[in-house]
């Protein structure tokens, strides 16, 4: 075996191209270059701050095809589309280990937690009522400890 390292192929990768394939279209560099931000995004971005990020790596993709780079990720199953109450989408990746989200209605923050607790009564809720769980979802919302410390009233429409 050579001294070199083999370059990392990103999980994501295989997934979008056979997908893409799958339904007869065509694997891009534009695409992937969406693809790959993206994936390398924390937290819960918007479509704005994706097209930010791309454009600040590759200014000739246009505002477009991060668009419809993104749809196209949350068809193939491997991004979801979340609203969190700012009228407008999040974008989260699909396969990380389930946790549930904090969202202050004041500065818009997100915060990611997870309760074994909370995990075990939504189960035991279910069977309870017989009732076959195959997901949730739990958003708590209100406002952080720095906006309540600072005083800060939620935004309209929260």
């Amino acid at each position: 075996m050579s001294g070199r390292s083999r370059k990392e192929v990103p999980s994501w990768r295989e997934p979008l191209v056979d997908y893409i394939r799958s339904r007869g279209g065509r694997v891009t560099a534009p695409r992937l270059r969406v693809a790959e931000v993206f994936f390398g995004l924390q937290g819960h971005p918007g479509v704005e701050e994706v097209v930010q990020a791309v454009q600040r790596r590759w200014p000739q993709i246009g505002q477009a095809t991060v668009y419809r780079t993104l749809h196209l990720l949350v068809d193939s199953g491997l991004v979801e589309a979340r609203q969190f109450g700012d009228r407008f989408s999040r974008y989260e990746a699909v396969g990380s280990e389930h946790h549930d989200h904090l969202v202050c209605d004041c500065c818009g923050a997100i915060r990611e937690f997870e309760d074994p607790g909370i995990e075990e009564a939504q189960r035991r809720i279910a069977d309870a009522f017989g009732f076959r769980m195959t997901g949730h979802r739990m958003e708590i919302h209100g406002c952080c400890a720095r906006c309540v410390a600072r005083q800060t009233r939620p935004r309209s429409g929260a």
